[in-house]
């Protein structure tokens, strides 16, 4: 089978990078999907909707391609968090997490051209956060990564010092779950060792 090339329908540098980690070289094509139009009070079913409209936004792009879209949010105490507006935001929402779980959860969608398939799966890993100060609370935020990531926190950054522990698929909690990736690809037909050699 011809290995068609890797799209990433993400303008995310850390699921880039965690792709290149295990030697897939995306395409990276950012969907600019609007994500304020879908309302699901459900973060599984939320995410793989969200990871699908992404995959699918790009797919017109290539004739012979797998496109991956993805989205994440963070779940506490029943409340779905994405990114946060703000500096303000970003603290009131440590104040929340520090000493306390939330689950992350991540929508995947494989698109592949070739075969005219779509696969859409979701994971969810749990992330125990330290108890903080106040002080690091803001020094934290005051670095900038809270702004750029879902759940205000980046567990390859300054973030991972306050993460005490996860339970679950560790590369899920940075954007995309490679566990489940190799999964779709295989469901698909392929190895993850055949992008290795492209």
């Amino acid at each position: 089978m011809k290995i068609p090339p890797f799209v990433l329908a993400s303008a995310s540098p850390a699921r880039r990078r965690l792709l290149q980690t295990v030697g897939i070289e995306p395409i990276v094509r950012a969907s600019d999907f609007d994500e304020s139009q879908i309302e699901l009070s459900e973060p599984a079913e939320l995410v793989k909707t969200l990871a699908q409209y992404k995959a699918e936004t790009v797919a017109p792009q290539f004739e012979s391609a797998l496109i991956m879209g993805c989205d994440s949010v963070l779940s506490i105490n029943g409340e779905i968090y994405g990114k946060p507006a703000d500096f303000s935001e970003a603290i009131a929402r440590w104040q929340i997490m520090q000493g306390n779980f939330g689950d992350l959860y991540t929508g995947h969608a494989l698109i592949d051209r070739d075969q005219n398939r779509i696969l859409v799966k979701s994971q969810v890993t749990r992330v125990y956060f330290a108890q903080m100060s106040e002080k690091a609370i803001k020094a934290y935020v005051a670095t900038g990564e809270p702004l750029k990531c879902a759940g205000a926190f980046a567990i390859e950054g300054f973030g991972s010092f306050f993460v005490e522990k996860i339970a679950g698929c560790h590369s899920n909690v940075i954007g995309l779950s490679l566990p489940l990736l190799r999964q779709m690809l295989s469901k698909l037909g392929y190895d993850v060792t055949d992008f290795w050699q492209q």
